[in-house]
């Protein structure tokens, strides 16, 4: 008689714990994750409208990079990534971009998805001394979050006002999906 007491009490906490997880909780899927660098693929974005305007040097203008999700799984990205230009000329360095002040909002990418972010620059004329001035070479692209960087070669030409030092200068990123 102990042995079958016992046997239905058992039951019944095994039964009580089954139906304390809510139905909901059971079903509901993963959130995604964000994405890493090794998820991603990165590039500038090459169309017509796209194209930053390194012709003219009387307004800021616009440079697009592209993150490509290339995994197999959907991911995350939110906020800022990290941009270092490196110039081409031997007083150029490198230079470090600044963030706007621009709220990020997350983004959610499906295998395939993309979404990109913009950096304004400041373009300047030819003229320009050299030590006024800094020539693109190459980019080094830090997805947000990550510390693996893409290298991507600049492929507009021109050079920008060169204000690497300043406070709040001309050339600076917006945050992805802005």
């Amino acid at each position: 008689m102990k042995r079958n007491l016992a046997a239905v009490a058992l039951l019944a906490v095994a039964a009580a714990a089954a139906t304390a997880v809510p139905a909901s909780a059971a079903s509901a899927k993963a959130q995604p994750t964000r994405c890493h660098t090794a998820d991603l693929k990165a590039g500038f974005a090459m169309g017509d409208d796209a194209r930053p305007e390194m012709g003219q040097a009387k307004k800021q203008t616009q440079a697009y990079i592209w993150f490509t999700n290339q995994s197999k799984r959907t991911c995350t990205l939110s906020g800022f990534a990290g941009v270092d230009m490196i110039g081409t000329q031997k007083t150029d360095g490198t230079w470090s971009l600044v963030r706007s002040a621009k709220k990020p909002v997350k983004m959610t990418l499906k295998h395939g998805d993309t979404v990109d972010f913009s950096i304004t620059l400041l373009p300047v004329a030819r003229t320009t001394p050299q030590k006024e001035k800094f020539v693109p070479g190459r980019f080094l692209v830090t997805p947000p979050n990550e510390t693996e960087h893409f290298t991507l070669k600049w492929p507009f030409g021109g050079q920008i006002l060169k204000q690497d030092g300043a406070t709040h200068p001309a050339t600076y990123l917006n945050p992805v999906g802005l």
